[in-house]
């Protein structure tokens, strides 16, 4: 398993990193990107599941929302707007369905789809968050755009590994057995306290306090586990062990995001609060 985990960073990693260095719209590809395929695997699972929808216009509904604040020609908000517009047409494609209740499970399931994967966004709003960093520390001269970002994946990678690693020793309480079964809660504790060291370490080295980068690191963290649940979740009620298989043998996009899908608004929020 860790090596299944190792061979995806190795595949998943560089693109990432290329665009975290060359920042601003390349950041905004990669999220572009990562939603169109996590619709596609999402959409899917739906459908095995027994849920109708719009698959393409949920997937247009997705990228809109997730990148409608990152287009800088768009005035502030914007994002909510297009948001609004994208239910509205859902909406319109689903009373066109001749049966009530289908088109009724069509509106819901799409509009859930494409706010679900659409969460991802709050990674290119995390970039252009305007929370200062200290330009003389190690990693404030990477500045707020690339540091905050590069501070989310750290974390949630830590907590992830962490969780897994922990667990797999010192695993004996199930957690959650209902939807992951292999989950436990000494990995879950594991992996928060990981998290909370790695956003205390990686916040102190942009200048801020260990304990607002503790906070960061318990908050991101649980928002990580809880997104990896829902995951597990829509899986589990598809029977399907994996998203996708985008990495051979090492399952789908949404595998490789479904963390970040809760957690990256959760450390927007923070860094918004607690650094401005």
């Amino acid at each position: 398993m860790l090596r299944d985990r190792a061979r995806s960073a190795a595949i998943l990693v560089p693109p990432l990193l290329v665009a975290l260095w060359l920042g601003g719209p390349w950041i905004a590809l990669v999220v572009a990107i990562a939603v169109v395929l996590g619709c596609v695997e999402a959409f899917r699972l739906l459908t095995a599941a027994g849920h109708p929808s719009f698959a393409a216009l949920g997937t247009v509904l997705a990228v809109v929302v997730a990148l409608g604040d990152s287009v800088k020609q768009l005035p502030g908000g914007s994002g909510i707007l297009l948001a609004a517009l994208g239910i509205v047409l859902v909406g319109v494609a689903a009373i066109m369905r001749t049966d009530p209740r289908d088109g009724l499970a069509t509106f819901a399931t799409t509009t859930f789809a494409a706010m679900y994967i659409s969460l991802l966004g709050f990674v290119s709003r995390l970039a252009a968050s305007p929370a200062p960093v200290d330009p003389g520390t190690p990693l404030g001269v990477l500045g707020p755009e690339r540091a905050w970002v590069l501070l989310l994946v750290l974390v949630v990678w830590s907590f992830d590994t962490a969780a897994y690693g922990v667990g797999r020793q010192f695993g004996r309480h199930p957690f959650m057995p209902h939807i992951s079964p292999s989950k436990t809660l000494e990995g879950v504790l594991g992996g928060a306290l990981a998290a909370a060291i790695v956003g205390a370490v990686l916040v102190v080295l942009l200048g801020g306090s260990a304990a607002l980068g503790a906070g960061f690191g318990l908050l991101v963290g649980a928002a990580a586990q809880a997104g990896d649940l829902a995951e597990s979740m829509l899986k589990r009620a598809a029977g399907a062990k994996e998203s996708g298989r985008l990495i051979p043998g090492h399952g789908g996009m949404l595998d490789r995001i479904d963390s970040f899908l809760f957690a990256a608004p959760a450390a927007f929020f923070y860094v918004t609060v607690a650094f401005r």
